[in-house]
C-alpha cells in the first residue's frame, strides 16, 4: 500500500477549502468586519449541512430538525457567558446541572434502589468514562492499597477506556467477546486479578449495537467487591424507552445492585447540543474520588468536579432545555420512530444474500459479508453520499439510526443504494476497498507501527492551516 498517496487523498478530503477561502496563518493586520466573518462561517455551514440533513450520515447528528436546532441555539445564546467554575456568579448553571443529573439518574433506575445515585455533567462520553476510571483508580488506592490498578473490558468496549488507562497509568485487559458478539461472562470473570478495580460492560457497544450481559457481569463484580461500569453513552436515552415500547431490553442500569457507575450522553439521543454527557455513581464516596480539590494554592482554594476548569455553561443550559422540552413522551416517541426505521433497515439488509447482520441489534446495525470486500461496499456507499462507519475484527459496516433516518423515504433510499453498491462490487471482483489494506496492516503486528505513525501524521495534517 502507498501510504503517502493515501495520506494525500485523505488530506484533500479533510481540507476541501484550502484553495477556496482565505487561510489565516497569522492575525490579519486589520480585523475582518463581523459581517465578513459571519459570511465565511455561514457559507461553510450551508455547504456542509445538506449531507447530514438528508439522513445519509450514521450517528453524528441525532436530532437535527431546524426548530430544535434554533431552540438549542436560543438557550445557548442566553447563557453564552456562563461558566460553572464560577458557581457564585451563575447559580443557574448549578440548578441546570443538578437537574440534568437527577433526571438522567431517574431514567436509569435510581428509583429502584435504596442507594443514592449521584453524578456530574461532563463534556462528552469520553470524559465521562475518563472520570469514572479515575474515580475507581483513586478509590482502590485509598481503600484497597492497589497501586497497579486494572480495568477489565470486552474487546468491543469503547476505546475511551484505553485512553483512560493510558492517561491514568492503569492496565486495560481486553477480553475477547463470545460468538454472540456480547461480552463473554466466563472469560471476563477469569480475567479478574487482585489488582482489578472495575469491570466494564456496554449498553450497547459502539461497533455492533448488542447489549452486553450486564446483569451477570455486574453480579460477578458485586460478589468480588469490585466496581462495575455500564457504558450507556450510546443507549442510555434509547433503551429505557425501547423497554417501555415492548422491545427485549436486558437490564443494564442501577436496578442491578452490582452496577456502581454509568456513563450516558445527553448530546447523543438526549438531543442536546454537542458537548455534554452525564457520569453517575452509586453513592457519594465513589464520586468524591472523581473530584479535584486543592486547599493550599496561593491563588486560593480551588475545586473542580471534572477534568476541565472553566466550562461552557450554555451547553449545560441547552442540555437541560432539551430534556425538559422533550419530556418522557418526547423521548418515547423519538425511540418509537427510530426503532421502526431500524426494523425496516434490518429487514431490508436481511434480504440481501451477500450481507449478514451481526447479531440482533436494536438501533445500531452492523453487517458484514462472507462473499464481498465489505470495505469496497463502504466505498461505493460513500460515493453515493452516505457516511457510514467501517469496523474491523471482523470487517463490517454499521449504521447508527437516528431521527434523521426517520424522515420519509430515508430507510428505503438507504436500502436501495446498498443493494446497488453490492451489485457494483459483485460485478467487479477485483475491486478493493480503500480501507482494506489499512485494516489488513493493523492485523499484522509488524506493520501495525506503520499504521500508528500514519495516523499520527494524519493528525498533524489536520492541525496545519
Amino acid at each position: 500500500m502507498d501510504i503517502a498517496k493515501f495520506q494525500q487523498e485523505l488530506q484533500a478530503t479533510l481540507k476541501p477549502y484550502k484553495d477556496e477561502l482565505p487561510s489565516f496563518r497569522s492575525l490579519p493586520k486589520e480585523g475582518l468586519s463581523r459581517a465578513e466573518v459571519v459570511d465565511i462561517v455561514a457559507k461553510l455551514a450551508q455547504r456542509e449541512a445538506p449531507r447530514w440533513q438528508s439522513g445519509k450520515v450514521s450517528g453524528a447528528v441525532y436530532h437535527g430538525d431546524p426548530a430544535h436546532i434554533e431552540f438549542q441555539n436560543t438557550i445557548y445564546n442566553l447563557q453564552s457567558q456562563a461558566n460553572p467554575l464560577h458557581m457564585d456568579l451563575w447559580p443557574s448553571i448549578t440548578k441546570f446541572e443538578a437537574e440534568i443529573i437527577a433526571m438522567t439518574a431517574h431514567m436509569l433506575g435510581a428509583d429502584y434502589t435504596e442507594d443514592e445515585i449521584v453524578g456530574s455533567v461532563s463534556s462528552g462520553g469520553t470524559e465521562s468514562i475518563l472520570l469514572a476510571m479515575k474515580a475507581y483508580r483513586d478509590w482502590a488506592r485509598a481503600t484497597k492499597n492497589i497501586t497497579e490498578p486494572e480495568i477489565i473490558a470486552p474487546s468491543t468496549a469503547h476505546v475511551a477506556f484505553e485512553k483512560a488507562a493510558q492517561y491514568f497509568g492503569m492496565k486495560l485487559i481486553r477480553v475477547p467477546i463470545g460468538e454472540d458478539f456480547r461480552a463473554d461472562v466466563r472469560a471476563m470473570e477469569e480475567a479478574i486479578t487482585p489488582n482489578t478495580v472495575v469491570m466494564v460492560g456496554s449498553a450497547p457497544p459502539f461497533p455492533h449495537g448488542i447489549v452486553d450481559p450486564i446483569e451477570e457481569l455486574s453480579e460477578i463484580a458485586r460478589q468480588r467487591g469490585i466496581g462495575f461500569h455500564t457504558d450507556a453513552c450510546l443507549g442510555g436515552f434509547v433503551l429505557p424507552w425501547a423497554e417501555r415500547l415492548g422491545y427485549p431490553v436486558p437490564k443494564f442500569d442501577f436496578r442491578l445492585p452490582g452496577v456502581t457507575s454509568m456513563s450516558c450522553d445527553t448530546h447523543k439521543y438526549g438531543y442536546a447540543a454537542k458537548g455534554t454527557s452525564v457520569v453517575l455513581y452509586r453513592g457519594r464516596e465513589l464520586r468524591h474520588h472523581q473530584y479535584f480539590v486543592s486547599t493550599d494554592w496561593c491563588g486560593g482554594i480551588y475545586i473542580s468536579p471534572t477534568l476541565t476548569g472553566s466550562r461552557p455553561g450554555g451547553l449545560s443550559a441547552a442540555a437541560w432545555a432539551a430534556m425538559v422540552s422533550m419530556g418522557e413522551s418526547g423521548y418515547l416517541e423519538a425511540a418509537r420512530r427510530i426503532l421502526k426505521s431500524a426494523e425496516t433497515i434490518k429487514k431490508g439488509i436481511a434480504c440481501i444474500p451477500e450481507l449478514q447482520i451481526i447479531g440482533d441489534p436494536l438501533f445500531v446495525i452492523a453487517f458484514t459479508s462472507k462473499q464481498l470486500d465489505i470495505y469496497a461496499v463502504l466505498d461505493v456507499m460513500s460515493q453515493m453520499g452516505w457516511n457510514l462507519n467501517g469496523l474491523q475484527n471482523p470487517p463490517a459496516i454499521h449504521i447508527a439510526v437516528t431521527i434523521r433516518h426517520t424522515q420519509e423515504g430515508v430507510p428505503e433510499r438507504f436500502l436501495e443504494d446498498l443493494r446497488r453498491a453490492v451489485e457494483i462490487v459483485k460485478s467487479r471482483p477485483e475491486m478493493q476497498g480503500s480501507m482494506t489494506p489499512v485494516y489488513g496492516m493493523t492485523s499484522n503486528v509488524f506493520l501495525r507501527g506503520a499504521v500508528d505513525q500514519f495516523l499520527r501524521n494524519l493528525l498533524d495534517t489536520i492541525f496545519e492551516a
